[in-house]
């Protein structure tokens, strides 16, 4: 055992081309083969510790696991399992996670989670719980996940940065969020930050992701960490960052600012999958960094550019579609995706992606017309009201402003615009925005002095996480509204929902007839706040 288990140390810290080179020499040496052997004639001999090192060794130098070996250490470990004790139970329980599932390991799987289960009370070492935690996996029931949980919780209060950052992990291979043991994990990984290596971190963001869990002051504190370093991390390391927090919807500004200048400093680095990624994060965070706006998309529309002849259509329809969400028209590639051939063989594909594309498609046809310097506010905008029904969420909105306004002829419900736009409710107004104004009197004639307000209530996914910055399909329409005449007013749909119904009709009172709204002209959307 002792040997076997050296060799596997010696092993793993080899590069993967050394390990390829020194598991030849291992396999073919003439003293592995006796060693084999005679694990084989002592395995039911062996100490508990002996016989799951011994295991754990032989499975990872890549000994196969149908030889006689593996599986008769499999079935002898079946036969002592209850003798094993905790840190025994914890190496057979990591040595079982890499092994393919059949008959004999299956039946060792199920011996090991019944002893977990019994097990778990006596379990005080973090490590040894997290490290269950990590190889029962998703695939553990409820109940065993739930015991690991209270188990981990006991020991809450001793747990150091290194164990943080194996028990939050672990949770993201269980597949399991328990909010008391993230948050303290989250406490440890902010104060430590400055310890974690680029792997890790990386792996946190994609953990938070995975089990939807959200924490700003986590992820600010990574942003922070990665903004004050920026010199010393690689460019393409700081977009897999970027790529990390766009998935979550969190815009780190500030770091989204000092990535803006080295794009422009030194755009060359950037590679068509870095390009389509930065496009992407951008356009989805809504970040335009401040004073280098027209600089920062010459850039990007310049690499774009270059990349136009071995682009495929996907691939440009997503960059094109990106820009066009942050207000950009980049008119070669335009050009270059209209042309009927691209147009018809993006359509061709089926199912949701056919949908998706689409729908990209139509948002591209609509900025062109509406982002464009040439266009001009309509006098008139022709709409329709799509339907009488209101989904159950918005019904509390219309019943606090027939309280507010009278009646329901002073405002209109589900109102389908232009370019596919809809809105929840429209309100007019005088220019001086003091009084509503029935919808009958001013639905048939353009008058510039009735000022419209389109009311959008919208969910908490459609902002960035932790503030009320909308993202770039929100910003976007919110964008287009204004260039339709309209004042756009947000609400936070959860948030109107928990008011009371006075605390509603007050909180509408005010966005109605705010005297601080802003003047069409001077709503700019891309502000970052």
């Amino acid at each position: 055992t002792n040997c076997l288990t050296t060799v596997w140390r010696l092993f793993k810290n080899l590069s993967e081309d050394q390990q390829r080179y020194e598991k030849q020499l291992i396999f073919e040496h003439p003293a592995f083969v006796k060693l084999c052997q005679q694990l084989l004639r002592d395995s039911r001999r062996m100490t508990r510790g002996d016989l799951v090192f011994s295991l754990h060794a032989a499975v990872n130098l890549g000994v196969p696991q149908n030889t006689l070996l593996v599986q008769t250490l499999v079935r002898v470990c079946q036969e002592k399992l209850n003798q094993l004790d905790n840190r025994c139970i914890s190496v057979l329980a990591t040595t079982l996670a890499g092994m393919d599932k059949d008959k004999n390991v299956s039946a060792l799987q199920a011996g090991l989670q019944l002893l977990v289960e019994q097990r778990i009370p006596s379990i005080r070492d973090i490590f040894i719980l997290q490290n269950l935690m990590k190889c029962m996996g998703e695939d553990a029931p409820v109940f065993l996940k739930k015991k690991l949980e209270m188990a981990v919780l006991k020991e809450i209060d001793h747990l150091t940065f290194p164990n943080a950052l194996r028990v939050f992990l672990a949770l993201v291979a269980m597949n399991y969020c328990s909010i008391p043991i993230l948050n303290a994990c989250s406490k440890k990984i902010q104060e430590n930050v400055h310890d974690a290596p680029f792997r890790q971190l990386i792996l946190i963001l994609e953990g938070c992701y995975n089990l939807q869990y959200r924490n700003v002051k986590l992820f600010s504190a990574l942003a922070d960490y990665v903004n004050s370093t920026a010199c010393l991390w690689d460019k393409r390391q700081i977009i897999l960052f970027l790529s990390a927090f766009e998935t979550l919807g969190f815009q780190p500004s500030e770091l989204m600012g000092i990535f803006a200048e080295k794009v422009t400093e030194d755009p060359e680095f950037l590679n068509l999958k870095n390009l389509l990624i930065v496009l992407r994060v951008y356009s989805r965070l809504n970040y335009v960094p401040r004073g280098q706006k027209h600089l920062f998309f010459e850039t990007l529309h310049s690499c774009l550019n270059k990349y136009l002849p071995q682009i495929s259509n996907t691939e440009l329809l997503k960059a094109v579609y990106a820009l066009c969400i942050l207000g950009y028209l980049p008119h070669p590639a335009l050009d270059e995706l209209l042309q009927k051939d691209s147009r018809d063989e993006l359509l061709l594909s089926d199912g949701l992606y056919k949908e998706q594309k689409e729908m990209m498609l139509h948002c591209v046809k609509a900025c062109m017309e509406l982002d464009s310097p040439s266009f001009t506010k309509p006098a008139f905008v022709l709409t329709e009201n799509f339907s009488s029904l209101l989904s159950l969420n918005l019904r509390k909105a219309r019943e606090a402003l027939i309280e507010l306004l009278g009646d329901e002829t002073m405002f209109r419900q589900n109102v389908q615009l232009p370019y596919k736009y809809h809105i929840d409710f429209e309100i007019r107004m005088d220019s001086d925005r003091k009084k509503v104004l029935p919808i009958a009197a001013t639905d048939d004639h353009a008058d510039s002095s009735v000022q419209r307000l389109a009311f959008l209530f919208v969910p908490l996914s459609a902002f960035c996480v932790g503030t009320m910055h909308p993202q770039g399909k929100l910003a976007m329409k919110k964008r287009h509204l204004n260039k339709l005449g309209y004042h756009v007013i947000l609400v936070l749909n959860k948030k109107f929902q928990e008011m009371t119904n006075e605390d509603a009709v007050e909180f509408l009172k005010g966005k109605i007839y705010s005297e601080n709204a802003f003047p069409f002209s001077e709503v700019t959307v891309q502000d970052n706040n």
